[in-house]
């Protein structure tokens, strides 16, 4: 009767071990890759968008979620060598920070969802067949970019009335490029103003770019997207003020480090909702089938300060305009 009873306790434990097992596994705790053409410290502030986005949404990091962090440090050609390392750790969801890093992530995989942060244009990039019918394993947010890189020149005449000659600092192979220019020489031809378009592909050729544009005698500089930009953004604002040219850039984060102003999309916004497309995937939804979204937040910031520093008066009437003004 023992030796029954003691297989019976011993059935029981048993079934008790495997249940258990089973339900570990059930809940076993997802794993992201984040891609990252920069360093941490120039996405800080988009990533805690992001990570509030996650909170929002009942994730906490290293509690119900693991994100596997990859940076590019400024260094593109490093990313496909990182996004292999996300697929080979075998993450569930793999979310980039621009395109670049999308385009290192689809080459490495088709299977792994990708959740794009932000992206110029997506289905001209080969990323996805449509915005709303994305088709495969990418989904995510699109900026719109090249449709208001022309608002940003409008601005700048908005400014200095006597705009003639404006300087573009641009990167050739970044994607999106050749339609944010197109959408600035439209918007040229409209105002009566003449570009001359810079092509820096790297970041030690930015300050003999500026050189080319006091040659040039510009009145103004526009940025485009770059991440040759982007991971240099101290040094381009402060050649922009050395060389006391109003400058106007497509992301906050100029204006933050000394820049004069910014006009385009909130991304911190749009990395706060590419949250809601891991939550989605992460409960079953496919990337084939959650169409891409555009950006609903749009910011104007203006730096008096740097406006002070290069001789420049902004009207009242642009500066009512503005979403935030640092002083």
């Amino acid at each position: 009767m023992s030796k029954k009873v003691f297989s019976l306790a011993l059935g029981a434990l048993l079934f008790v071990f495997s249940f258990s097992a089973q339900a570990q596994q059930q809940r076993k705790t997802p794993r992201m890759g984040f891609l990252v053409g920069s360093s941490a410290a120039i996405q800080e502030t988009r990533l805690n968008a992001f990570r509030q986005g996650l909170r929002e949404l009942g994730y906490v990091e290293e509690k119900n979620i693991i994100i596997e962090y990859r940076y590019g440090e400024g260094k593109i050609d490093r990313l496909p060598a990182l996004a292999a390392e996300l697929v080979r750790l075998k993450v569930d969801i793999i979310v980039t920070a621009g395109p670049l890093a999308t385009r290192a992530a689809k080459e490495v995989t088709n299977t792994i969802p990708i959740v794009m942060t932000v992206d110029i244009d997506p289905a001209g990039s080969g990323f996805v067949a449509s915005l709303a019918r994305p088709g495969g394993n990418i989904t995510g947010l699109s900026t719109l970019s090249p449709e208001i890189s022309g608002k940003r020149l409008e601005l700048l005449k908005e400014i200095i009335p006597t705009l003639s000659r404006v300087a573009v600092f641009g990167t050739s192979t970044s994607p999106g490029n050749s339609q944010e220019l197109r959408e600035v020489e439209l918007a040229a031809g409209a105002l009566g103003v003449k570009l001359q378009y810079l092509d820096v592909l790297n970041p030690k050729d930015i300050e003999t770019a500026f050189q080319t544009t006091v040659k040039g005698q510009a009145d103004a500089v526009l940025v485009l997207q770059s991440p040759v930009f982007s991971s240099q953004r101290k040094q381009f604002t402060e050649l922009a003020t050395k060389s006391r040219f109003p400058a106007i850039y497509n992301s906050p984060e100029y204006v933050e480090d000394g820049g004069l102003m910014s006009y385009g999309v909130s991304f911190t916004d749009l990395f706060r909702r590419a949250a809601t497309y891991v939550d989605k995937i992460l409960k079953g939804a496919r990337p084939a089938d959650l169409p891409v979204e555009q950006p609903t937040k749009f910011e104007f910031i203006i730096n008096l300060k740097a406006a002070k520093q290069i001789g420049l008066t902004i009207p009242p009437n642009v500066l009512a305009r503005a979403d935030k003004v640092i002083k």
